[in-house]
C-alpha cells in the first residue's frame, strides 16, 4: 500500500481493510481525503492525516441493523443450542436429552458501548424479554429506561455480554483475565466489534477452566488465523468477520464512502468527518 500511494500520488484513498500508514499519507502531496469503507479507524494513521491536512471519513451508519442482528443471533444460537445441536446431528448423534438450553428472557444481557449499534442491540434484546444493562464511558442522557453501570458491575451482573466498543489504545484487551473472572459462571461473551478488545489467551483459559460457558466471535485478534484452542469448545461460535454484511449494507457502504470522497474533493464538508485537518497544512487561514 505504501509503495502504491507513493507511485500514483492519489488525491483520495478508499480503504476497507488495507492499512493507510503515516508514511503513505506523507508520500502523496495531492492527497486530500482518506475514506474508510467501514466504521473503525484502527487501520488509518489519523493523527498523520490531520497533520498533513487530509480529511478522514468513515461510514458509521451503514450496518447498524446487520451487526445488531448478528449479535442477537449469536445470543439466540447459544441460548437455544442451535450451532452445537446442528454439529451433533451432523455427526450422527441424536440426543435431545443432552441439550442444556436457556430462556433468554430470564437472563441479563450487558451491552458494552451504547452508540448506534449498541442502542439497536439493546432494544432488540429488550424486546425479546431480556433484562438489559449498558456500560459506556459517555452514555447519553436518555437510555430508554435501560440501567447504566460501570464496566465491572455490568460484567458481574450479565449472563451475556455484547461488545460494541471501538478499538483504540484505551480499549485494547478491554476484556482480559481480570474482567472474565468477574462474569457469572457459564456466561457467554459476544464480540462483533474488533478482535483486539478481547485477550484471546485469557478467553481460552476461561473456557478451559469451565468458568465461561462460551463465546460468539465474529472478530479475532489475528484474522484470518483462528486459534485452535478456541475451536476445541462446542460453546464457541466463530464467524469470519461478516456481521456487517448483507446485500443492502454493502451497497450502502460503497456508495456512502464514495460520496464522501466526491464531497471533499469538491471542497464541500464531509458528512462524517473523523478528524479536523490542520488548517496550516491545508492552506486555510482563520
Amino acid at each position: 500500500m505504501d509503495a502504491l500511494i507513493a507511485e500514483h500520488q492519489p488525491a483520495a484513498i478508499l480503504t476497507c481493510w488495507a492499512t493507510v500508514s503515516a508514511k503513505a499519507i506523507a508520500s502523496s502531496a495531492p492527497l486530500r481525503v482518506v475514506a474508510r469503507m467501514g466504521v473503525g479507524l484502527d487501520n488509518i494513521a489519523v493523527p498523520a492525516a490531520t497533520d498533513h491536512g487530509v480529511q478522514v471519513t468513515n461510514v458509521p451508519d451503514y450496518c447498524v441493523e446487520e451487526v445488531s442482528d448478528h449479535a442477537v443471533g449469536l445470543a439466540l444460537a447459544w441460548t437455544r443450542g442451535l450451532v452445537a445441536a446442528d454439529r451433533e446431528v451432523r455427526a450422527g448423534r441424536w440426543n435431545p436429552a443432552g441439550a442444556r438450553l436457556r430462556r433468554l428472557s430470564n437472563l441479563t444481557c450487558g451491552v458494552v458501548g451504547y452508540g448506534r449499534i449498541g442502542r439497536t442491540t439493546a432494544a432488540k434484546l429488550k424486546a425479546l424479554g431480556a433484562r438489559v444493562v449498558i456500560s459506556d464511558p459517555h452514555p447519553p442522557a436518555k437510555t430508554d429506561g435501560i440501567e447504566v453501570m460501570a464496566l465491572d458491575g455490568l460484567l458481574a451482573a450479565s449472563d451475556i455480554v455484547v461488545l460494541h466498543a471501538p478499538l483504540v489504545p484505551q480499549t485494547h484487551h478491554l476484556i482480559g483475565a481480570r474482567e472474565l473472572a468477574l462474569l457469572p459462571q457459564d456466561a457467554f461473551l459476544i464480540n462483533v466489534s474488533r478482535g483486539g478488545l478481547v485477550d484471546t489467551d485469557a478467553l481460552t483459559a476461561a473456557l478451559q477452566s469451565g468458568k465461561l460457558g462460551g463465546a460468539g466471535l465474529d472478530v479475532l485478534e489475528e484474522e484470518p488465523a483462528v486459534p485452535s484452542g478456541l475451536l476445541a469448545f462446542p460453546g464457541v461460535i466463530v464467524t469470519p468477520h461478516i456481521a456487517f454484511a448483507s446485500d443492502a449494507s454493502v451497497i450502502d457502504l460503497r456508495r456512502s464512502a464514495a460520496e464522501e470522497v466526491v464531497r471533499v474533493l469538491r471542497g464541500e464538508p464531509a458528512n462524517y468527518p473523523c478528524n479536523t485537518p490542520s488548517a496550516l497544512a491545508t492552506g486555510v487561514s482563520s
